[in-house]
């Protein structure tokens, strides 16, 4: 495990993959308040 944060945190790649994983995360999160949001109007 720690061989595996190492290479995540180390390595361009690992953060870009850490970067992308949060991206997908926060439009994810996005999208459901703003749904959520509209329901809630309606």
């Amino acid at each position: 495990m720690d061989a595996v944060m190492n290479l995540l945190f180390n390595s361009p790649i690992g953060l870009l993959s850490l970067f992308t994983l949060g991206f997908i995360v926060a439009m994810g999160l996005f999208i459901w308040f703003k749904l959520a949001k509209k329901s809630l109007e309606h």
